[in-house]
């Protein structure tokens, strides 16, 4: 069924990306889309995670220089019964974090260093749950596909206004076509983004909150991240905007629209879906991280290079 949804997904964003060709340069324009559409979705399958981690300036680290969080996700991993993926860590002071990865075997899960120092470990180790769960259920390779190819629409958009203008003889809708193609086609594309990551959030919260094996862990988390979102700018997402469905709360300024336009679900029904979990009998009191001192508020993070010369102290460094 994965393959069958990646494939749909490629086939609907391929389609879009020659209907915006044509718009812009009509049968020419379609035919080049279409070429460069066929290279992108060649790329995004094998590299699609590279430029998602990248574009976050995401370092790799492992139980040298991130020893706790690294065995979180280890002991994680171990549980759900998944291959231990690559450990990211990116210098953002807004709590979030992201898996990405065409499958379970080339999976990587990156979390900011204002995550780990907003959330206790148990807090951390719903968070990185969810995100194995993603892997889990295979979502990450639709994601990083999707956040690839409506990035390139959304660019694909803006050629269009700046160079549509000049090609009207080619364009058979004329100057029509070209508002079409700046404001039709970005918008498709966030719809396909929106359905994709509102109908899986609820599921991978679910299997995560089975992996670590406290659902109020991860509802508490989302509380936190969700207040640390609305407060703190991202400015690498604001820049990239396509990725948003891909956190675990969506990073951008503009995350409190109406809800019909929020590529996340509510997150106080979130959180009530996992308190509900917990009501139901799925509460324990062990499981892959140590129990937490209640009264230390945050935790100090490796330091990842963006600043600062002394890495901080701590249980995270």
């Amino acid at each position: 069924m994965n393959l069958v949804r990646t494939a749909m997904l490629l086939a609907f964003m391929t389609a879009l990306f020659m209907f915006v060709g044509f718009l812009i340069g009509g049968r020419a324009g379609m035919m080049i889309a279409f070429l460069i559409a066929a290279g992108m979705n060649f790329f995004s399958y094998w590299n699609s995670d590279r430029l998602v981690l990248s574009a976050y300036r995401a370092q790799e680290v492992d139980e040298r220089n991130a020893p706790e969080f690294f065995r979180i996700v280890r002991d994680l991993a171990r549980n759900a019964g998944l291959p231990m993926p690559k450990v990211y860590l990116y210098d953002n002071p807004q709590p979030n974090a992201f898996a990405t990865g065409r499958n379970p075997e080339n999976a990587a899960v990156a979390a900011s260093t204002g995550l780990l120092a907003a959330l206790s470990p148990e807090e951390v180790a719903g968070v990185m749950a969810h995100e194995l769960a993603h892997i889990q259920n295979r979502d990450t390779l639709t994601m990083t596909i999707t956040a690839t190819l409506a990035g390139a629409i959304s660019m694909l958009g803006n050629f269009a206004f700046f160079f549509g203008g000049n090609r009207e003889n080619n364009n058979p809708l004329g100057f029509i076509g070209v508002l079409m193609a700046m404001i039709v086609a970005p918008l498709a594309a966030m719809l396909v983004q929106m359905a994709i990551s509102r109908t899986r959030e609820y599921s991978a919260d679910r299997r995560g909150a089975e992996i670590c094996g406290n659902p109020l862990w991860l509802a508490s988390a989302l509380g936190k991240i969700a207040r640390g979102a609305a407060h703190v700018p991202n400015e690498d997402a604001e820049r990239n905007p396509a990725t948003a469905h891909m956190f675990i709360i969506n990073p951008l300024s503009g995350e409190r629209m109406d809800n019909l336009f929020s590529t996340h679900p509510n997150t106080e029904n979130r959180i009530a879906a996992l308190q509900e979990m917990a009501q139901g009998g799925m509460n324990v009191s062990t499981g892959p991280v140590r129990a937490a001192n209640p009264s230390r508020k945050s935790r100090s993070v490796p330091n990842t290079g963006r600043g600062g010369s002394q890495p901080p102290k701590g249980p995270w460094s």
